[in-house]
């Protein structure tokens, strides 16, 4: 189970990437390298802009939460695990 939300974490943070690289900042932006003028053609300038500032927002508290669903997997429970102690 480990592996599989570790998988999907590293899923969401390669689409938060993207979605933070095509977005428009205020200085300009990458989104007409990769496109972004087509999608504003097609979906308009301020619909698109909606959607990926939504998209990023949603991929950031996805992130958070599977981390902590991680690390609470992880570690074995809210309890916390003990750390075990080296014998020498």
């Amino acid at each position: 189970m480990t592996t599989a939300l570790t998988v999907l974490i590293a899923l969401i943070c390669v689409l938060l990437m993207g979605a933070i690289l095509i977005q428009n900042p205020k200085g300009g932006g990458v989104d007409a390298t990769f496109g972004g003028s087509a999608a504003n053609q097609m979906f308009g300038a301020a619909k698109s802009t909606d959607f990926i500032e939504k998209a990023t927002w949603y991929l950031v508290i996805a992130l958070a939460v599977l981390c902590i669903i991680t690390a609470i997997t992880v570690n074995g429970g809210m309890g916390g695990g003990e750390i075990p102690l080296q014998s020498q």
